[in-house]
């Protein structure tokens, strides 16, 4: 900060005549501030960082009182400072006006990985502040966690899921993910089972791990029982509102299972209460249902909720909330976005992970892509039927994701543009006959022109070939990167 800019701030802040986000005042003229530590801190654990501005008297309507000495006053600062960890290191400016000297002290932002900032004397948990509007409040304990399990690499996804055994876990979805593990990584292999149960993120240290129950027990719940989704169709566009006979909720469930059955019947409670409206689509002149939100949005909302949550035990206390009012559905997690990654960068660069072993179990039971889609497949399914942009919330202890609706009932819909080979099928007969010819997963993928892959393949594909109506070219080898589909003889 030049001086220019410091006079400019004092203008600022007596024009308002608040503080604010960034800013503190002090008056100073009768000495240096006793308690400075906690603006310090604060204005340190925030992305913008800060500046304290001396020379002011906030209770009499910010008048220009001026610091009783600007070298003594730098060396006080700079004395609270050193007494934080890490060490803050202020960047001051002084200004001269008619006799009165104004000081600035630039408090910069840490990296998130040096995140808390206390004093020392305090210690982490009761000496960490954060910046609300114009006051510095207290870190709650699970603020401080959040910080250090990013610095640390804390693997709560690893961590061991007390009192489960072997026996709890569903032995053939294991078996699936353990032939399927070692397909993708052909050294898996040459280890032994228990090996195997280790680096996979199975077990850890011989305990079965939190990843393991969530994606392979039998009743994860009964273990952990608010780990679930809970579901509330509200008739209002308020929490509270009640409909005409007093009902506060339309309908209400407690969804639980693993986290594929809890991504399932999460989708299943958005269809059965989403309005359902009949259009004709415009080139087959057939009769559509059009439903309330695109259901490829609604599923990697979902997804990404239970894959990247914190399941820390500072929130294995709180459950997933999907929440569908009459104007829009809210998703909202446990634990705010991960590491350095920020609302505008979401879907624009790859992401810290929190619990990679889920996200990478997930991709090896074909839930998920793992290739960062989720949220440019959410705008882009929002996109495609001209429906709002996503509004995404970030807070230190949780994620919300809200989905608007039109409601406007079209009775005839625009279709988006398609060639001949690049429709929606509707029918599985369309999907049989472009089979014909073996394809492969990409041609199939893109045939289906369905905004995520995975889902296109596990709503269309995968009914197909347990019907054993299409079927491998490779099928000693489900996984291979050769593989082909091809539709059985005689269909």
């Amino acid at each position: 900060m030049v001086e220019e800019e410091l006079q400019e701030l004092i203008v600022k802040v007596r024009r308002r005549g608040c503080e604010w986000q960034t800013t503190e005042v002090k008056a100073a003229h009768r000495g240096c501030p006793e308690r400075l530590y906690d603006t310090i801190s604060a204005f340190s654990n925030q992305d913008d960082g800060g500046v304290i501005l001396f020379g002011l008297d906030e209770q009499n309507q910010f008048e220009k009182v001026g610091v009783y000495d600007a070298q003594a006053l730098q060396k006080k600062v700079m004395e609270y400072c050193e007494q934080m960890t890490p060490v803050v290191r202020p960047v001051f400016t002084v200004w001269d006006d008619e006799g009165k000297v104004f000081v600035s002290a630039e408090i910069p932002p840490l990296d998130i990985a040096e995140r808390p900032c206390f004093r020392t004397a305090q210690g982490r948990l009761k000496g960490s502040y954060k910046r609300v509007g114009e006051a510095d409040k207290p870190m709650t304990e699970y603020e401080v966690y959040s910080y250090e399990a990013f610095r640390k690499r804390y693997r709560d996804d690893i961590r061991p899921a007390k009192g489960v055994t072997q026996n709890m876990l569903n032995q053939d979805l294991l078996e699936i993910y353990q032939a399927r593990m070692r397909s993708e990584r052909p050294n898996l292999a040459r280890v032994t089972e228990e090996q195997q149960y280790e680096l996979n993120g199975v077990t850890q240290g011989g305990d079965i791990t939190m990843a393991a129950l969530l994606l392979f027990g039998l009743f994860p719940q009964a273990f952990y029982p608010r780990l679930y989704i809970s579901a509330t169709r509200i008739p209002g566009t308020e929490m509270g509102v009640v409909d005409l006979f007093g009902n506060r909720f339309t309908d209400s469930k407690r969804l639980e299972g693993t986290i594929p059955e809890m991504l399932q019947k999460a989708l299943d409670f958005v269809l059965n209460n989403m309005h359902v409206a009949t259009g004709i689509d415009a080139l087959t002149g057939k009769r559509i249902d059009v439903l309330q939100y695109p259901m490829d949005a609604v599923r990697e909302a979902v997804l990404n909720a239970l894959i990247h949550r914190d399941y820390s035990i500072h929130t294995e206390a709180k459950p997933i909330q999907l929440n569908m009012y009459e104007d829009r559905l809210e998703i909202i997690n446990p634990g705010g976005l991960y590491g350095r990654l920020t609302i505008d960068q979401l879907g624009h660069t790859q992401p810290d992970t929190r619990n990679p072993i889920i996200v990478t179990a997930m991709e090896i039971l074909d839930e998920t892509e793992n290739r960062y889609s989720g949220i440019p497949t959410i705008r882009h399914a929002m996109a495609q039927r001209n429906l709002p942009e996503p509004v995404f919330v970030n807070t230190t202890s949780e994620f919300k994701v809200i989905l608007y609706h039109s409601q406007r009932r079209p009775e005839t819909i625009t279709p988006i543009e398609k060639t001949p080979d690049s429709i929606h099928v509707t029918d599985e007969k369309q999907l049989l006959e472009f089979c014909r010819i073996p394809r492969t997963r990409a041609e199939i993928i893109n045939y289906l022109n369905i905004g995520s892959g995975q889902y296109a393949l596990r709503r269309y594909l995968d009914p197909l070939l347990k019907k054993g109506v299409i079927c491998m070219t490779i099928p000693e080898k489900p996984r291979s990167h050769s593989q082909k589909y091809v539709t059985a003889q005689g269909i």
